[in-house]
């Protein structure tokens, strides 16, 4: 284990028993967004690397993002 992570855990375990377990909750889940994410960049790369890579239109592509999320 990392020095950082082992300090971070030292000081979480001198915390009460529910502020440990809500550290834990949200460190868990951050974890999994991350293994989730690796997935799909993963997938990505092999779907380029066998060809299948389309051209984007970068301005129709913010466009439609910004719309869904309400932004400029």
């Amino acid at each position: 284990m990392v020095r950082t992570l082992e300090q971070a855990i030292a000081q979480i375990s001198r915390l009460p028993a529910a502020d440990q377990e809500e550290i834990g909750r949200k460190l868990l889940s951050h974890v999994e967004k991350l293994g989730a994410l690796r997935s799909e960049i993963d997938r990505g790369i092999h779907s380029l690397d066998a060809g299948k890579g389309e051209t984007l239109n970068m301005e129709e592509f913010l466009r439609e993002k910004n719309s869904r999320h309400g932004g400029a």
